[in-house]
């Protein structure tokens, strides 16, 4: 996967976390996940369209979770409470869409998040988009953030210009 449009993500889960949070994530080495595992409690799934075709994961331990979605909600939320897994898919949703923004030359659409809650679950990957995976330290726990995009951008051909004449 091109840097390119990883550094987008990177930055956006930075600057969400800080900024909504008062959080300051230290985003670790980036791995390849080439197989599905099971590890995650709360997942925050958004899709991508368009020229660029995958999903973006938020991927938390229950701990991790909890202590995210309260600190968003300014409430303490139980993974039980009604508004607990809106707050962590609109964190996905500010990341995401915040990445979206800084992929130059791109057209891209996100989905509306759906969360995933169940103690060590699986979010199923395609085998043609392997998922790159952004390890992530905070106050509030560990927790990562998965990639997976296809670049489908077809090379447009540019118009030649049309010389105006008067006439």
């Amino acid at each position: 996967m091109d840097v390119r449009f990883i550094n987008p993500f990177i930055f956006s889960v930075k600057n969400v976390f800080q900024t909504m949070l008062a959080t300051e994530i230290i985003v670790g080495k980036p791995y390849l996940k080439d197989h599905d595992e099971p590890g995650s409690d709360v997942s925050a799934i958004i899709g991508l369209s368009g020229d660029a075709v995958g999903c973006v994961v938020l991927c938390f331990p229950m701990q991790t979770a909890v202590a995210a979605a309260s600190k968003f909600a300014g409430i303490e939320l139980s993974p039980q409470h009604e508004d607990f897994a809106d707050a962590l898919g609109e964190l996905a949703n500010m990341v995401a869409g915040q990445a979206k923004a800084k992929l130059e030359g791109l057209k891209v659409s996100i989905s509306l998040p759906s969360v995933v809650i169940g103690r060590e679950h699986v979010v199923s990957q395609s085998k043609n988009r392997p998922r790159l995976g952004l390890p992530c330290d905070s106050s509030l726990g560990r927790f990562s953030v998965e990639v997976a995009m296809v670049v489908e951008k077809k090379t447009a051909v540019s118009p030649q210009p049309v010389a105006a004449v008067a006439g």
